[in-house]
């Protein structure tokens, strides 16, 4: 039995948290809103997993020193674009913890992955980062997950693995740690494009080729910034991005939806009601791509739909029309 801090009241933080718990760990989650904390304590509910009950051995907090302190490990489960400034406020706290990552993006400003933010944040902590195919309303059911933690410590590696794994979640160990990152963080969009894909009526030859052309830039991109190949075609790429592109539960294939349907960014953004990675990373991804001369067309069209007025049927016609390629 562990004691876990999970810095993040959101689906994914809730459902981590649940399967922990259902595990016999002590769990307590730090969560922004004093509202959000009075659910979890007080109705043992959810207001983004409303199916779901809330065991006991989980309490939420609004306060850091008192969530971190006495714990084993610190799982981080915000969105990207709040890692940094979240991470400031607590770090004054860890002692002897690791700190995972669970979330999955980038930082806009400065076009970091997380694990970058974590080495120049906490330069002398050990940590690992969680992802693969694992949509929170399964997670918290406790439906069969597999998933991936990546570490340049194997004994941190190890130790991740004995906290989650069991006959509901089974946990792969890698030392990509630059790769589980970046298949995380660039399968959203692909994902978004997706539910574009799905709202203009394409079939399944178009998904299919979608999500193979996909991967492809992914992995281009992924390799050039120091991934390995063959993470891009396990759990943390390939999984994540089939898992992400197919799913209902999925925010960022929503998104893409709307955006198909007419909505603007703004209005998206509203109709979600919770982070949509995909659109905040389809820039980075952009100018990623740019700076490292990598070969993104579909990342580059759906930049044109976002941001250039780009008509997605339009784009859609422009990804078929390209110049001849080999495989």
């Amino acid at each position: 039995m562990k004691k876990i801090a999970v810095i993040g009241s959101g689906s994914w933080g809730v459902a981590l948290s649940i399967h922990l718990a259902n595990m016999g760990h002590i769990v307590k989650i730090w969560s922004f809103l004093q509202e959000e904390a009075d659910l979890i304590n007080n109705e043992k509910k959810c207001k983004f997993l409303p199916e779901i009950t809330i065991p006991e051995n989980i309490t939420c907090y609004t306060d850091f020193k008192e969530t971190i302190q006495d714990t084993d490990v610190i799982l981080h489960v915000t969105p990207s674009k709040f890692v940094r400034n979240i991470l400031n406020q607590y770090k004054e706290y860890i002692t002897n913890q690791s700190v995972v990552m669970c979330a999955k993006g980038f930082e806009k400003e400065t076009l970091y992955t997380l694990d970058q933010i974590i080495e120049e944040e906490i330069p002398n902590k050990k940590y690992a980062v969680l992802s693969g195919p694992s949509h929170a309303e399964e997670v918290s059911k406790q439906i069969p997950t597999a998933m991936v933690v990546a570490s340049k410590d194997e004994d941190l590696q190890e130790e991740i693995c004995s906290i989650f794994m069991n006959e509901k979640m089974r946990i792969y160990t890698s030392s990509d740690v630059k790769g589980v990152e970046l298949g995380g963080a660039l399968k959203n969009i692909i994902a978004f494009c997706a539910g574009v894909a799905s709202e203009l009526g394409l079939g399944d030859n178009s998904f299919a080729a979608l999500i193979t052309r996909g991967l492809t830039e992914i992995s281009r991109l992924g390799i050039k910034l120091g991934g390995k190949q063959e993470t891009f075609y396990g759990l943390t790429g390939l999984g994540d991005l089939i898992v992400t592109c197919l799913s209902e539960h999925s925010r960022n294939r929503r998104a893409g939806k709307l955006i198909g349907s007419g909505k603007t960014v703004e209005e998206t953004r509203e109709i979600v009601g919770m982070t949509i990675e995909s659109i905040d990373n389809i820039e980075v991804a952009y100018e990623l791509s740019k700076i490292h001369k990598v070969d993104m067309p579909i990342v580059h069209t759906v930049y044109d739909v976002l941001y250039n007025g780009l008509n997605p049927k339009e784009a859609v016609n422009i990804l078929m029309t390209r110049d001849k390629k080999s495989e």
